[in-house]
């Protein structure tokens, strides 16, 4: 079987590093100066579960070694459209895309490109970052997820894609329900990026305010009733679960948007919180909390937009 995975960022370097020390047929999908340094240096991971330099196959055009049997999308939900571009080559007949961005949005673009039959659900619960040479910072989270959105068995791919993450030790794999899980890790990461994002800390930093459990909270539960309406209503354990983690005292949680504004960089405002907070509207639920998260962020771009302070 073989494995496209466009981006080689902490996510899907991570995964395919792991996925080809194991043994996979994989290739790396790469912007030219990305592409350079992975095929000068390896892939360098730098991890608890541990430390390695991988040797991987590189390609910049989507069509060289193509078609591919499973193509990973682990790019930023707001480079969908070139990423799409990118990919397209790399499409056969029997082709699965399994895309692993944030948020809902990109489903119904990627079916109108290329048919929902073609694309799987997807996501990554992958904690790390890339270094300030380009290595991979995992900081041991390193948990996948995907499966048929239409709930129908597993298709031979995504079956032979779960045989090859555990035989690389990854945690997660197929999942039978991957619209609820999807929903779930929304609704977490709705709540996460919308406070480190306007209150500029960590969840530890968050929980030392007055009102910080109390704020966070109240998005958890903006973001569960919009879960909700949708048909997808989270279960009372995996909420327990989120806030726990999100209201912990000195808790290290951090959404990766706040490194992303700190850095001056395009943020994934619109797709993580701008569009939950759509569907809150649509269905009629209040969402105070959401409101003010997304209005700070869409200011954050028209400041950025204008080049900072001018």
């Amino acid at each position: 079987m073989k494995i496209l995975i466009l981006g080689a960022g902490a996510v899907g370097g991570y995964w395919g590093a792991r996925l080809h020390q194991s043994g996979a047929d994989i290739t790396f999908l790469l912007r030219e100066k990305r592409a350079e340094k992975v095929k000068k240096e390896g892939l360098v991971v730098k991890s608890p579960k541990g430390d390695m330099v991988q040797p991987v196959k590189v390609v910049t055009n989507g069509g060289e070694g193509g078609p591919y049997d499973i193509v990973i999308l682990a790019c930023k939900a707001y480079d969908l459209d070139s990423a799409i571009a990118s990919i397209a080559p790399a499409i056969g007949a029997n082709t699965t895309i399994v895309p692993m961005l944030n948020g809902h949005a990109h489903f119904a673009t990627l079916d109108a490109k290329f048919g929902a039959a073609k694309v799987a659900g997807g996501l990554a619960r992958i904690s790390g970052k890339l270094g300030p040479n380009g290595e991979i910072l995992n900081s041991g989270g390193a948990g996948v997820s995907f499966g048929e959105r239409d709930g129908k068995p597993a298709r031979a791919a995504l079956a032979a894609l779960d045989a090859a993450c555990k035989k690389a030790g990854l945690d997660g794999g197929l999942n039978t329900d991957i619209n609820q899980d999807l929903w779930d890790k929304w609704i977490m990461l709705g709540s996460i990026a919308s406070m480190c994002s306007a209150m500029r800390g960590t969840v530890g930093d968050i929980m030392e305010t007055e009102e910080g459990a109390a704020i966070m909270t109240e998005l958890l539960e903006e973001c569960r009733k919009v879960a909700a309406a949708e048909g997808h209503a989270p279960s009372d354990k995996v909420v327990a679960g989120i806030k726990a983690s999100l209201t912990q005292k000195g808790g290290k949680g951090v959404a990766s948007i706040l490194g992303d504004i700190e850095k001056g960089g395009a943020v994934e405002g619109k797709q993580i919180v701008g569009d939950i907070l759509g569907r809150a509207r649509k269905h009629g639920i209040a969402a105070p909390n959401l409101r003010f998260a997304y209005a700070h962020l869409q200011a954050y771009e028209a400041r950025r937009a204008r080049g900072g302070l001018q």
